[in-house]
């Protein structure tokens, strides 16, 4: 079933030409010396304050990027994007947490950058996982690196970089990972430039400094169709290409071959508040055509999955999610992200993740489709029944294909009679979920950091904060 794309192979290729127009006549917004000598010296031009960049020479970076990319976690656990296989990694940087047992929500701490970290770890649907919650009881300088430095020894799963947006941060990355394994292999990143088309000074830095080490290399615009985008689909799907294959070309440039995930997060305004959607179908439609769009240059690709801009575990969080992430899967998504998410990325729960987990198994199921083959079809084991009892489940056929999970066991969603609901208490998913994370959470163990390996992130951690914390205190 995987492969069910919303545009055609000539409606692919219109975006992509669309996109070498934009990237040779409007060019992007991108004033950093280096990044310019860089771009130049392969051919680009530049035009004021803008770079333009040949066709060829995006057709040519663009094609020395490798098929597909491998992360590691420290304990030895590695996944490939683009072996067809389907991924999913949790929401990254939400700064509230959602209880709901009270109904409210509250400031994420560090604690909870621990918490989210070992129950992801517990998950199984979970394949990586992205440093979760932002913590407020940390200096804003030190957020970034402390969501990760934490997130390190409460799981042993492919761990992506934190949200960094300068070189600084990439460099310190690049030191914490280096603590449990080869940079380029452990770690991951992802830089966002600004839509429209624009590439700051700090964000071009980082993205030299990660292509330097190496370092697999998401590009993560984040468009707003209507507000920093077209408000045509097709006219913003244009744009976040032409902003990724821009810090594609840049990356190739300074690492050829670096490995890329061709990343999209566009979203839509909504018309009456103009605030970002996250729920609405288009959200859907427009990660199932980038995963498209990144196939087209044989990029493994990562986009919105489970995402809704509900407040709590409800309807709206229910279909927005299972929707929105159904459409990319088929699509052929190698990765899709949201475990986790609520209220447009405001705002994670632990619920929500155990929740969330169940909702990939399934959508896992659904990609696996079913087989038509003699025995599947089961003429005889239909004759066997109409001879017999007329009841299939004395038949070996239905415990072969019970076993074989043609049908999917949940944990969570209830489907008992009403009698049984009834005197069990009448739960819903919400109550079971936040238990079964609660349970998750006091009996999940993961392999313990060595102390030298701790010191030495402690000694990180400490040298980030004489410089960016002490030192803002001393200027002020």
């Amino acid at each position: 079933m995987v492969g069910l794309g919303v545009l055609t192979d000539k409606e692919v290729e219109a975006i992509h030409q669309a996109t070498l127009s934009i990237l040779s006549e409007v060019g992007v917004l991108l004033t950093q010396s280096e990044a310019r000598e860089i771009l130049t010296g392969a051919g680009a031009v530049v035009h004021g304050d803008r770079v333009l960049l040949p066709p060829d020479l995006v057709e040519q970076e663009v094609a020395r990027c490798p098929h597909q990319v491998s992360i590691r976690g420290r304990g030895g656990e590695a996944i490939l994007l683009g072996d067809g296989t389907l991924g999913w990694h949790n929401l990254g940087g939400a700064p509230n947490v959602y209880d709901p047992c009270t109904g409210g929500r509250r400031p994420a701490t560090l604690q909870d950058v621990r918490d989210s970290a070992r129950l992801l770890d517990a998950l199984e649907s979970v394949t990586t996982i992205t440093p979760f919650f932002t913590p407020h009881d940390v200096p804003g300088p030190l957020m970034s690196l402390a969501m990760y430095r934490h997130s390190l020894p409460n799981t042993t799963k492919p761990l992506q970089g934190p949200g960094v947006q300068t070189a600084a941060e990439v460099g310190y990355a690049i030191r914490m990972a280096t603590v449990v394994g080869p940079p380029a292999e452990v770690l991951s990143v992802g830089i966002s430039p600004v839509s429209p088309l624009t590439f700051p000074d700090d964000v071009v830095e980082a993205m030299i400094e990660t292509a330097r080490w190496g370092i697999p290399l998401g590009p993560l615009p984040c468009p707003t169709a209507g507000a920093t985008a077209p408000m045509s689909l097709a006219g913003s799907l244009a744009q976040q290409n032409a902003e990724v294959l821009a810090s594609v070309v840049l990356a190739q440039l300074v690492q050829p071959g670096l490995p890329i995930v061709y990343c999209g997060r566009l979203a839509m305004m909504e018309p009456r508040t103009g605030l970002s959607v996250w729920g609405g179908v288009e959200l859907g439609l427009a990660s199932a055509a980038t995963v498209q769009i990144g196939h087209r240059y044989g990029l493994p690709v990562n986009v919105y999955g489970l995402s809704t801009n509900a407040h709590v575990l409800e309807i709206q969080n229910g279909y927005e999610r299972a929707l929105n992430a159904a459409i990319p899967a088929l699509a052929g998504a190698d990765e899709l992200s949201g475990i986790g998410e609520m209220e447009a990325g405001v705002t994670g729960s632990y619920a929500q993740m155990v929740c969330d987990d169940e909702i990939a198994a399934s959508i896992g199921r659904l990609r696996r489709g079913f087989v038509t083959d003699k025995e599947t079809l089961a003429v005889e084991v239909i004759a066997a029944a109409m001879d017999g009892s007329r009841n299939f489940l004395d038949q070996r056929h239905t415990v072969r294909y019970l076993r074989a999970g043609e049908v999917l066991y949940t944990r969570l969603a209830d489907r008992r009679d009403w009698d049984a609901w009834d005197r069990a208490g009448r739960d819903g998913m919400a109550e079971r979920a936040q238990a079964e994370a609660e349970r998750l959470l006091a009996g999940h163990k993961v392999p313990p950091l060595a102390k030298d390996q701790e010191q030495e992130l402690d000694e990180i951690m400490e040298e980030a904060r004489q410089k960016w914390v002490l030192v803002e205190r001393k200027e002020r």
